[in-house]
């Protein structure tokens, strides 16, 4: 008995189809090239680099903004803030928000520079505002990475946003608190205080 053409037809076009369906499959299963080796840098990008912001035109310098940023009242060049604290403010070796972040002169800083912590994001790494690490501008937000071998903040790199990488390493001298000598930081804090005759860890 011969099989009915139109049938035969049918069944040779349900073929097709599933074998049509089993290639789509099969291109949906291929497999991904194994991923290269990835080393990961001793220093990772900031978390929330995107969020800083650039004010140009501000005519802002770091010491006035610093002091309206901060509240604490010191004049003379940045350098000279930190031994111009002493017997006055507080002094410390970690960063507290609020706190100005003292740079030493440099051939490249030649009056030294404040920044004004803003965030303390982890044990290596914070956000601060400043003016005048672009001339004429005002910076908020910016990423600070700590790369000294005993995490006291004293060798730092800042985030260049526009190339995304670390800029180059600049000596600090440490942070001070707009705090009297002789008055600790809010508990929960955990920071070492340097006064005037005494080194003492809260």
């Amino acid at each position: 008995m011969k099989a009915d053409p139109a049938i035969a037809r049918h069944g040779w076009k349900r073929r097709v189809g599933h074998l049509a369906a089993l290639l789509l499959l099969a291109g949906c299963a291929i497999p991904k090239p194994p991923s290269a080796t990835v080393t990961v840098p001793v220093q990772e990008q900031p978390q929330q680099a995107a969020l800083q912001t650039i004010e140009p035109g501000m005519g802002a310098q770091c010491v006035p903004y610093a002091r309206a940023r901060s509240g604490i009242g010191i004049f003379g060049d940045a350098y000279t803030w930190w031994e111009t604290a002493a017997g006055r403010y507080e002094r410390g070796s970690q960063p507290l928000v609020g706190s100005v972040l003292v740079l030493r002169k440099t051939s490249r800083l030649r009056h030294g520079h404040l920044g004004v912590v803003s965030a303390v994001v982890g044990p290596r790494e914070i956000r601060v505002d400043h003016a005048n690490w672009q001339p004429g501008a005002v910076i908020t937000n910016m990423a600070v990475t700590d790369i000294s071998p005993a995490n006291d903040w004293t060798q730092l790199r800042f985030w260049n946003q526009e190339a995304q990488v670390w800029g180059s390493v600049y000596p600090a001298a440490g942070f001070i608190y707009n705090l009297p000598d002789g008055v600790s930081p809010p508990k929960g804090t955990s920071t070492t205080i340097i006064s005037r005759n005494r080194n003492v860890t809260h």
